[in-house]
């Protein structure tokens, strides 16, 4: 984890986290607010929600900036003053970007390009963004390797190649400093179960404390690097904070090295739930057919982060589950 000194770094610093009412951006504003952070939101809540920032509103260190990525003035004025930014603003979902690719590439694309404009105007440190491992495209190689990649399999993993190419060329032509990480699967808390873009965890959470049937899309052998939240902010931090000079302008896979399948998955949520509920241990799981655009195994080489930045994941699949379920069943239940 973070070290004393990066710690302080953390709280004399003011941050910048677009996306912020979202299910990572909130999760990384309260992080930071904890280590005495000030700490800049900007979200449109086209995706996030205001109920995720409820217990920081009225921090005295916290403000939230209601506008759009897409808007360049608006990022400009978020970037005031900023010493670092955690860009997380994007609409994520393969199956979004399928059915609407230009307003997904207007906001993953456009919208990144003015947040790099605006933090390369305001002079911040170090940008730091969302990247995803859909960029592995039809790479069938695993596990999956940073600078192996395939070609993109959906109009949102373009997007986030090109949001990888416009970072370094910022770097390499307006000595922006720059980390991308490469999200797999991330869940835990505060993340969303409702809408027609459901991560795969909380549907599946909130179906079985509805003692309703998941559906599971192909025969369930389809695997992910499920990733629990609290390792995906410790690799935010130490992007910020790193001193490792090798370290920065660089991609890293964000995961913990390990992965499940859809059939392992749906059985481990029933282990867990049937903690609060003993007959949801009972409910049958159905299946359909595979989404357009899926990869069917998804596993990430985590050593390169291990290496720059000292990473350690502190929670596997089974750990961030429960802790998972345990926040759904007493927050939305």
């Amino acid at each position: 984890m973070i070290t004393e000194s990066q710690k302080e770094t953390i709280s004399s610093s003011k941050i910048l986290v677009t996306g912020g009412g979202g299910f990572i951006g909130s999760n990384l504003c309260e992080t930071l607010l904890e280590l005495n952070a000030s700490v800049v939101c900007l979200d449109n809540f086209s995706t996030g929600h205001k109920k995720n920032l409820e217990a920081i509103n009225d921090h005295s260190k916290f403000e939230l900036i209601e506008g759009d990525i897409r808007n360049l003035e608006t990022c400009k004025k978020a970037c005031d003053g900023v010493d670092y930014i955690l860009h997380e603003a994007a609409l994520g979902s393969v199956p979004r970007s399928i059915n609407d690719p230009i307003t997904s590439n207007e906001v993953n694309v456009s919208g990144f390009l003015n947040m790099l404009v605006a933090g390369r105007d305001a002079g911040v440190k170090r940008f730091v963004y969302a990247a995803s491992s859909s960029t592995y495209g039809d790479s069938e190689k695993l596990p999956k390797i940073e600078d192996e990649i395939g070609k993109p399999l959906s109009p949102y993993a373009i997007t986030k190649y090109v949001n990888e190419l416009y970072a370094d060329i910022f770097h390499k032509s307006y000595g922006l400093d720059t980390i991308g990480l490469r999200y797999f699967n991330v869940f835990g808390r505060k993340q969303d179960p409702n809408g027609a873009y459901a991560a795969v965890i909380p549907k599946f959470v909130m179906q079985f404390m509805e003692h309703k049937s998941p559906i599971i899309n192909g025969d369930g052998t389809y695997s992910r690097d499920f990733t629990y939240i609290d390792n995906v902010i410790q690799m935010n931090l130490l992007s910020i904070t790193t001193q490792n000079k090798d370290a920065v302008n660089q991609i890293y896979n964000t995961a913990v090295g390990d992965r499940t399948n859809l059939v392992e998955l749906t059985q481990l949520l029933k282990k867990h739930l049937s903690e609060y509920d003993s007959t949801i241990a009972d409910i049958k799981v159905e299946h359909g057919p595979n989404r357009p655009g899926d990869i069917p195994h998804s596993l990430a080489s985590i050593e390169k982060a291990e290496t720059l930045l000292g990473y350690k994941p502190e929670f596997k699949i089974d750990v961030g589950l429960k802790e998972a379920v345990k926040w759904y069943w007493h927050n939305l239940k």
